[in-house]
């Protein structure tokens, strides 16, 4: 099972940009789906993002289409999170999370999430 890390996170004013990254060991991440997760204070987690395998179909949530883009970069066994044009309600602690159950298969935020990353802060304010 693939273990994830997030990095990446941090205080930005709002329209500001951050970039996050979810690196992998002990497993190739193109064999998983790899979705974004948030979580922001007194909020249930919902899905921002997702990358399918085998596949280049991607999800994005309404509320950051157009702002968010997500990618993978297979050498570094790693997938990010281009974050733009910020905003105060995207503050939140920030996953990543790997679906192996989805190859060949669209992604989606409700998919088999099995491995976690710790999580990263990220705060939008001025």
């Amino acid at each position: 099972q693939v273990q994830l890390v997030e990095s990446g996170g941090g205080l930005v004013q709002p329209g500001g940009s951050l970039k996050l990254s979810c690196a992998g060991s002990g497993f190739g991440l193109e064999y998983y789906a790899i979705g974004w997760f948030r979580q922001a204070p007194g909020k249930e987690r919902e899905g921002v993002s997702c990358v399918s395998s085998g596949t280049d179909r991607i999800w994005y949530a309404d509320a950051v289409k157009g702002r968010f883009t997500i990618s993978r970069d297979v050498a570094n066994n790693s997938v990010y999170l281009q974050m733009n044009r910020l905003k105060a309600e995207d503050t939140a602690v920030y996953y990543c999370a790997g679906d192996p159950y989805a190859i060949g298969k669209p992604c989606s935020q409700f998919g088999e999430y099995v491995s976690w990353g710790q999580g990263t802060q990220v705060t939008v304010s001025s």
